[in-house]
């Protein structure tokens, strides 16, 4: 109800949602947070996002997008954007992908990158949030991949 007021008066323009667990795990779905959303909004509603974790260790959303369902689907079929979060599991992925498997990605991708693109390249997703904690980190995930799509 505060956001939906506060975007009634012009201080926001949408609202987004973001979970660890309550999408994928189906606590709620995104048809329900779009109703709760109209509910408080009286009618049009201003919820825009979605943000949830996506990775090559939290995989259930890209199982279930490349299968053409799941909360990855649902999201953009209501029009709202996706965005994707700890798409490196807080820094572990890299360490815990070789380099075969970031060749089987894409040839030439360092792990990093590979997943940051499995990411970016799940159906849905319209946004890979990521920090960074070095300026090299940082340098490595913001290069473009060799061999684009």
């Amino acid at each position: 109800m505060v956001l939906e007021e506060a975007a009634a008066a012009g201080r926001v323009a949408g609202y987004g949602v973001a979970t660890w667990a309550g999408l994928e795990e189906e606590a709620f779905t995104v048809g329900e947070l779009l109703a709760l959303a109209a509910e408080a909004a009286g009618g049009q509603h201003h919820l825009v996002a979605v943000q949830m974790p996506v990775s090559l260790v939290m995989m259930t959303p890209i199982v279930q997008a490349l299968d053409g369902r799941g909360p990855l689907p649902a999201a953009v079929g209501a029009g709202l954007r996706v965005m994707a979060s700890a798409p490196l599991h807080g820094g572990e992925l890299p360490d815990m992908v070789d380099q075969e498997l970031a060749d089987l990605i894409r040839p030439g991708l360092t792990p990093a990158q590979a997943c940051l693109l499995t990411v970016a390249s799940c159906p849905g997703v319209t946004d890979v949030l990521i920090a960074a904690s070095s300026t090299p980190h940082w340098r490595d995930a913001a290069t473009p991949s060799p061999n684009p799509p």
